[in-house]
């Protein structure tokens, strides 16, 4: 099923031979040979912290694996035959790691001026926290606003499926998951951390069990969040971590890509929610997509934009499938 090539080696800027990693890397790769290279070379070129890095290659189809072997041999590099999704990947990867704090990155990133030294440095400040994260951004410098935010609440719920956050996007009240248009250009306590640049300790990972391996795609770092919040911590980002992101590079299919969105939002009510708000939460919830159905029809056909209709449709399509996403990861 697996192959394991390479070793945890010795990169220039990454460690002598007396050292031992202090930081292990995981990255999960599905088809994004490029970008992970890319991210790869600024790790190396941007990391000055004693690091290791574990590579698994979910089964891509254009090269990824042996690109990686031939131009990183440092890296460990499982190789494996099978996609086995964003979550259970890890659970292949984090065993084969032995530095005491664990990092998380997305192959689609590339890592800026010591980010990664900066965000251990972070983190050493701040102990409490538990789980730490930084700022993303665009390749263009302009901020990706998804390194972190606020938890899904029924209150939050209802302004999504309502509109009230699309047509208050600045209200940290109406538009509550986003934190209104705060730029993440300060330290400040979130209910969650991105997992494409997400710090913890490996013995964190190993208290609260890691991933929940039923969250294929999507969910996955929320749920950990919400369980290390329910265990006393708070996650926290700093501003001086920066990394870019990309985002979205191996899941372009975008009705696919929210029936899968959708089904870990809905498991996330169900397991996060209160008891007396989760019957009420699901179902408003379940009519997100069709409210964004009609909103865009009727916008499209008023100002006759093709690209509003052509959203509609999507929505539409995702509304269609509801019996794939709405029960959650039954």
């Amino acid at each position: 099923m697996r192959g394991v090539i390479g070793d945890t080696g010795q990169g220039d800027m990454q460690m002598s031979d007396q050292d031992a990693a202090e930081l292990a890397i995981v990255i999960v790769s599905y088809n994004t040979r490029d970008m992970t290279l890319a991210c790869l070379a600024s790790v190396y070129a941007q990391t000055q912290t004693p690091f290791e890095v574990v590579v698994v290659d979910n089964a891509s189809t254009d090269g990824s694996a042996e690109a990686i072997a031939r131009d990183f041999p440092q890296v460990t590099l499982v190789a494996e035959t099978v996609n086995h999704g964003f979550a259970p990947a890890h659970d292949i990867a984090v065993p084969l790691t032995s530095a005491p704090w664990l990092l998380l990155l997305n192959p689609d990133t590339v890592v800026l001026d010591r980010a990664l030294d900066k965000l251990l440095d972070f983190a050493k400040r701040t102990p409490d926290a538990g789980i730490w994260g930084g700022r993303t951004v665009f390749a263009d410098g302009t901020l990706n606003a998804s390194s972190c935010w606020g938890r899904m609440t029924l209150w939050s719920t209802f302004c999504r499926t309502s509109g009230l956050s699309g047509l208050f996007p600045a209200s940290p009240l109406m538009n509550s998951e986003a934190m209104g248009r705060w730029p993440r250009d300060t330290e400040r306590d979130v209910d969650i951390v991105t997992g494409c640049l997400f710090l913890l300790k490996r013995a964190t990972w190993d208290r609260l069990g890691g991933f929940d391996p039923a969250f294929v795609m999507y969910g996955e770092e929320v749920d950990l969040c919400m369980r290390a919040k329910a265990a006393g911590m708070q996650p926290r980002v700093t501003p001086d971590a920066v990394i870019v992101h990309y985002g979205a590079a191996s899941d372009t299919v975008r009705p696919d890509k929210m029936v899968r969105l959708l089904r870990a939002k809905v498991e996330l009510i169900k397991r996060h929610f209160p008891a007396h708000s989760r019957w009420l939460g699901r179902e408003l919830f379940r009519l997100w997509p069709l409210s964004r159905a009609v909103a865009l029809g009727m916008a499209g056909r008023l100002t006759g934009r093709a690209d509003w209709r052509e959203k509609a449709g999507e929505w539409r399509a995702v509304w269609g499938r509801r019996g794939e996403w709405q029960d959650g990861l039954e």
